[in-house]
């Protein structure tokens, strides 16, 4: 598997796992299986993972925990901090907004390590922007946490970029996860210049669209009753229907190379830029294996105009209003 930097500090995988469709908001599956998933992706050198208090709650920092006995010197792990979790039971029904407060950010420091199993977090993010607390503080408390040898790498998630630039004076900013694909090209006009001035790394999450490119899901109807996508303006009947179209040129101009469509929509990605690091979900062994092999096709510029060409004009947003509210803070 192919290497690139995150900051200057971590060389992860090029291609990472994200993990929290193994136990929270698509369904989940049995833990055997998940575990069997992720030690499967130490062994073709997919070692970047990425999880979150939030899933579960809770439940996928645990599963990734289990995983990683007897090999977390071989994985770079990532976790994200900054709602206010009510409870453990009901999952994200119960959150109670954000809190990035920094006597909570030390909280749920020890709380992540505690339920991961491990002594120090790799990349420990801010999950989402708290407008009620100065990201100087935030960031303050972050920092003190890499002083203090519990972290390494800090990173953000969904901010905007003044506020980048304020969180990256306090201490480097490794890393910024944003959803970021074929489908929503959001960073682009803003966030990627500024990761390139600053030399932070952008870590697209949902970067095969939250599966529909793939090509293999094309109606609400697939997904099950507890899946979050449902609610989502992307995954509504009419949006699903409009895109349709936009997936079946995905995939002529994947099978045109002998390739997957997942595969060209991350190797899309992967050109962009020399420092975007994708971190596709993936529950089942077949589709992990899959999206790794993505790291190795190489585009041109014209192939990576034309696909992007090819592929704009989406329909349906990607989050509803209220959860749109969240970004770009």
């Amino acid at each position: 598997m192919h290497q690139r930097k995150l900051g200057n500090d971590l060389t992860v995988s090029a291609i990472g796992l994200g993990c929290m469709g193994m136990s929270h908001a698509y369904g989940g599956q049995e833990e055997a299986e998940s575990i069997r998933t992720l030690h499967r992706a130490i062994e073709i050198g997919v070692t970047f993972w990425d999880t979150a208090e939030v899933y579960g709650p809770f439940t996928n920092e645990r599963l990734v925990g289990k995983a990683l006995k007897g090999r977390r010197d071989k994985v770079t792990v990532a976790t994200k901090f900054g709602f206010r979790i009510a409870s453990e039971e009901n999952g994200a029904a119960n959150l109670g907004g954000t809190d990035s407060r920094p006597e909570h950010v030390r909280k749920v420091a020890d709380e992540c390590l505690a339920r991961l199993g491990i002594e120090t977090i790799d990349l420990f993010y801010q999950h989402r922007v708290d407008p009620d607390v100065p990201i100087e503080d935030t960031v303050g408390a972050m920092a003190e946490l890499v002083k203090a040898g519990k972290v390494r790498a800090l990173g953000l998630s969904e901010a905007g970029p003044e506020t980048i630039r304020r969180a990256h004076a306090v201490h480097p900013i490794a890393a910024l996860q944003n959803e970021y694909s074929l489908f929503t090209r959001d960073p682009e006009k803003k966030i990627l210049p500024l990761c390139e001035e600053l030399g932070i790394a952008l870590v697209p999450y949902s970067p095969l669209g939250r599966g529909q490119l793939t090509g293999g899901l094309t109606s609400p109807d697939q997904l099950s009753e507890g899946d979050f996508r449902k609610n989502l303006p992307r995954f509504q009947a009419d949006a699903m229907a409009a895109n349709a179209a936009l997936v079946e040129t995905l995939k002529s101009l994947a099978e045109a190379r002998g390739v997957t469509a997942a595969q060209l929509a991350l190797a899309w990605l992967l050109s962009r830029k020399d420092f975007v690091v994708p971190i596709p979900g993936a529950r089942k062994i077949k589709h992990l294996e899959e999206n790794a092999a993505a790291a190795d096709i190489r585009l041109t510029e014209t192939e990576q105009a034309e696909i992007g060409e090819k592929l704009a004009n989406v329909a349906g947003a990607r989050y509803r209003p209220d959860q749109m509210a969240m970004t770009g803070r």
